[in-house]
């Protein structure tokens, strides 16, 4: 029995590799009509789905019909079929999609239905690709020359979008040719991303949003050519592959930007695929016979180091179950020649005389198993069903990777491969390097003083504007009466602190002290304003819980008179006010009056006051105890009062001196007025 290798030997042009064989028909198949299979799926069960015709097939790995499926329509051969959710798989016939149910294939025969086609009377559109994404239920279906159409699993439109798009206010894709601009690849899901790419006609790559008609970036390739192939990584990376370049590309999937390129030998075909396995390597084939693997740094490794001069690797490598190492097949073909023609590399062969099956652990460059078979294939698939079908390289191929044969290495579901892939793409770009720690270190600790002065300067600002003279928006008036204030602040400190000096060195006149009570007064003022309505923090001051001094009568204000015997008169008048002030009333009281009773000798009467009574300890209250013995009390003043009381407003001093011996002057009739202000209110 002779398997046949004819779909690899068409003649193949591109712009830098030709590969051109001479045509080799077995007699096999002169003697007898086959089947031909179309390319193949391999599930997570093992088996091989492949349509032929109007019919589905799922084969065992053994080559044996696990079951079929008759479809009312042709399948096309050059696409394969793709698995949905649990067992569901979709496939293109006839401009259709078609939905098959084979859960109960073996019982009750698959249910086959159209998910998406033309409606009665309607001409039918050729379909380019589908992907299905069993993570969010869609069907992502590309139409020629109509755009990227998604569908749910029961055939509802969910959103539909073109190469051209106006997105904030711009017009993106399709740059150089708006008009006559297509979709033309298949469209390519990344699982860890939730993104879908697909290339357009004139060599623009895009990243689509799965979920909305949302374009995340557009790369464009022209330069490189407008023909290309592209694999989703789902490690963070993409892929593509130019097979007229014979480059192999890796881009960021959250940016587009290219991270490297490498230049690998001549590929085959234009729809060439590149096969990533979970360590991050990237693999293709070459006619030259070697395995080209890319590390996830860009790393190129080749496979075997020398090239083969009579081999050739036509078809695609195939990810093994276990998603770590490839199967990959290369044929022996008799006269191979490569030669350069001008911008062409062409390579040409006579007819295949073997093929040599393998499989690589691209990571390590190990070779698990390899086997070489020539002429009839003895193998576990000779005398199955295979053989009423036609089968090329890739088919042959995929019936070996499903059989796993020759590998040691535990298998793995698609589920849990996509699982361990976005979980080290996560891991890698949130790891942190040892050598940076103190640069990110130093780094963080900057952002948070960043973050505590905008937090600072956000509060400062809120309560700021809070304020009442600010409400009418009119900050330059705030301002400019605040530096008044502080100009005005500045030139009494330097008046009190000069006045203050010549107090230290000598005595000073009444009119002087006067005129330094008032600055005084002047400058408590203006600081209060300053530290309250002009300052750049709340408007009101936190006030003392200290209670006043002088006893209050129904919240209401009260005089005192003192006479002593020179017939010096002592009034003090209070209010309410704030408690600040308290200490220096009560120092400035206790002086005037202790120098009174230093000069008095005897007490007399004086202008209508009543003798002096020397009030009784029993009946003195807290608030006598402030008044000195021998002093005139009010007949209004309760006996009982507050324990603390405040000096606010004023003790008038009326001294009148007499013509006595003690005092050597003639100011007699003459009299001394003194006003001090013991404290203010606030």
């Amino acid at each position: 029995m002779c398997y046949l290798f004819e779909s690899s030997w068409n003649i193949l042009i591109y712009e830098s590799v030709r590969f051109r064989p001479s045509a080799y028909i077995a007699e096999e198949r002169v003697a007898r009509t086959a089947y031909r299979l179309s390319k193949p799926s391999i599930g997570d069960d093992g088996r091989v789905y492949t349509c032929s015709e109007k019919n589905l097939f799922a084969f065992e790995s053994n080559g044996t019909i696990a079951w079929s499926v008759h479809l009312n329509f042709t399948c096309d051969a050059r696409m394969a079929p793709v698995l949905g959710e649990r067992g569901k798989i979709y496939l293109v016939a006839e401009d259709r999609v078609l939905r098959i149910d084979f859960s109960a294939a073996r019982y009750s025969g698959a249910a086959v239905e159209v998910l998406f086609g033309p409606e009665p009377g309607q001409a039918a559109t050729k379909i380019i690709g589908i992907s299905v994404s069993t993570l969010s239920s869609c069907v992502y279906i590309n139409l020629h020359r109509r755009g990227l159409f998604a569908y749910t699993m029961r055939g509802e439109l969910l959103w539909s979008v073109g190469p051209v798009l106006n997105q904030f206010g711009y017009r993106l894709g399709c740059r150089r040719n708006p008009t006559d601009c297509s979709f033309t690849s298949v469209p390519v899901i990344d699982y860890c991303e939730a993104n879908i790419y697909i290339a357009n006609s004139d060599g623009e790559l895009y990243s689509l949003s799965a979920r909305a008609t949302h374009f995340k970036w557009i790369q464009d390739l022209s330069l490189l050519d407008k023909v290309f192939t592209i694999t989703a990584g789902n490690n963070g990376r993409l892929y593509v592959a130019v097979p007229a370049r014979a480059l192999v590309l890796a881009l960021d999937v959250s940016t587009g930007n290219v991270l490297w390129q490498r230049t690998v030998g001549p590929l085959s075909s234009s729809d060439c695929r590149l096969v990533v396995d979970l360590n991050g390597w990237v693999s293709i084939g070459s006619l030259d016979g070697c395995v080209y693997s890319i590390s996830p740094a860009g790393d190129l490794m080749k496979f075997p180091r020398a090239i083969k001069l009579d081999s050739v690797i036509q078809v695609s490598p195939i990810l093994d179950c276990s998603g770590y190492a490839i199967y990959i097949s290369q044929t022996q073909v008799e006269g191979k020649t490569n030669h350069i023609v001008g911008e062409y590399t062409v390579v040409s062969a006579m007819r295949p005389e073997s093929a040599i099956f393998s499989l690589l652990v691209p990571a390590t460059g190990s070779v698990y198993w390899s086997q070489k078979y020539s002429g009839t294939f003895t193998s576990s698939l000779a005398g199955s069903d295979l053989d009423h079908f036609l089968l090329d390289e890739e088919s042959l191929l995929a019936f070996v990777a499903a059989s796993k044969t020759g590998n040691p290495l535990a298998c793995q579901g698609k589920r849990q491969k996509l699982a361990s892939s976005c979980f080290r793409a996560r891991s890698k770009r949130h790891s942190i390097d040892k050598g940076d720690e103190r640069r990110i270190l130093l780094f963080l600790f900057f952002e948070s003083a960043v973050l505590l002065v905008l937090a600072s300067l956000v509060r400062f600002c809120c309560v700021f504007w809070r304020k009442k003279k600010l409400r009418g928006g009119d900050l330059g008036s705030f301002l400019r009466k605040r530096h008044s204030l502080q100009l005005k602040k500045r030139a009494l400190n330097r008046t009190v602190s000069e006045l203050k000096q010549r107090a230290d060195k000598e005595a000073l006149s009444s009119e002087v002290l006067e005129e330094l009570g008032d600055l005084e007064r002047k400058k408590d003022s203006i600081e209060r304003k300053l530290s309250t309505t002009y300052s750049l923090g709340r408007d009101h001051a936190v006030r003392s819980s200290r209670k006043p001094l002088l006893p209050l009568h129904q919240a209401k204000g009260r005089s005192y008179s003192f006479q002593d015997a020179k017939k010096e008169s002592v009034a003090i008048s209070h209010t309410p006010g704030d408690a600040t002030s308290a200490p220096s009333s009560s120092s400035s009281f206790t002086g005037s009056i202790g120098a009174s009773e230093a000069e008095a000798g005897r007490v007399s009467d004086a202008k209508g006051k009543g003798p002096i009574e020397e009030e009784s300890s029993s009946s003195s209250s807290s608030g006598d105890r402030s008044s000195p013995e021998g002093y005139w009390r009010s007949p209004s003043e309760p006996e009982t009062s507050s324990k603390g009381f405040i000096l606010n407003e004023e003790i008038e001093v009326r001294g009148e001196l007499g013509g006595d011996s003690n005092v050597g002057d003639s100011r007699n009739g003459k009299f001394l007025k003194r006003r001090r202000t013991l404290s203010s209110n606030n």
